[in-house]
């Protein structure tokens, strides 16, 4: 059997920052304009990575921990924007599905169809979901007040944090208003959230046969207010966010 290697994919170098505290014997490798970071967490090869934003930076950055470093699994965690009004910010979604809202190769096949491969959503297998799950409930169970500051909770409102388990959509767009957002829910109105990365990366997953899953937290609202304070919430919430989730994960490995 394969010795197992967890590659982390994080979509902002705070993340990757608060998740490499986790991580021992640290080298790093520069490769394709990226560094890589390999090492150990709880005893566990692994290898952490900036993803870079965009589905076609984040599917070469998968691309290269699969085929160069040899992962066996992967992780994405980073932050997107509510679509379902009942999230909050500070929500966590895992996604049990992903798929790329921008593709439409009508009328040569259905919208959002991948060419070639006949499927529009790439799923998350069940052992790497409940695993995500998990995560991320011991983290809202320790109460995030032991790890954000009392003013960061107050300042952002994150009084009672939820899991949400359901579709990610991804895209090369960030949405930035209203009517965006309204958009997007009405044609795919099973999508929980939607950010940049994460289809794409499933989809290489799925190609080379790597388990997978997708954590994002939830920054914003998806309207003419998401990137008021975003810097902050990134520095002061999803960057903990991460570190406590990725520390959890590597316990239920």
């Amino acid at each position: 059997m394969n010795e197992k290697v967890i590659g982390i994919m994080g979509a902002m170098h705070e993340e990757i920052n608060s998740v490499l505290e986790l991580m021992s014997g640290i080298e790093e490798f520069s490769f394709g304009r990226r560094t890589y970071y390999a090492g150990t967490i709880n005893g566990i090869k692994t290898v952490l990575v900036f993803s870079r934003w965009g589905k076609v930076a984040a599917a070469t950055t998968v691309t290269s921990l699969i085929t160069k470093f040899n992962i066996t699994d992967l992780l994405f965690i980073g932050v997107s924007g509510a679509i379902d009004a009942k999230l909050k910010i500070g929500d966590i979604v895992v996604a049990d599905r992903l798929i790329q809202h921008d593709m439409d190769a009508r009328p040569l096949m259905p919208q959002y169809e991948i060419p070639l491969l006949g499927m529009s959503y790439f799923e998350t297998d069940q052992q790497h979901l409940a695993i995500a799950q998990q995560a991320v409930e011991g983290m809202l169970k320790k109460g995030i007040g032991s790890f954000i500051a009392p003013v960061e909770i107050a300042r952002f409102a994150l009084d009672n944090p939820r899991l949400y388990t359901g579709v990610i959509a991804s895209g090369d767009q960030f949405f930035a208003s209203q009517q965006d957002k309204e958009q997007l829910y009405g044609a795919l109105p099973e999508t929980l959230c939607v950010e940049m990365e994460g289809a794409a990366v499933a989809q290489v997953c799925y190609e080379y046969d790597v388990p997978f899953a997708v954590i994002r937290i939830i920054s914003d609202e998806c309207n003419e207010n998401s990137s008021i304070d975003f810097p902050d919430f990134i520095q002061h919430v999803s960057s903990r966010y991460a570190h406590q989730i990725i520390e959890n994960v590597f316990t239920l490995l």
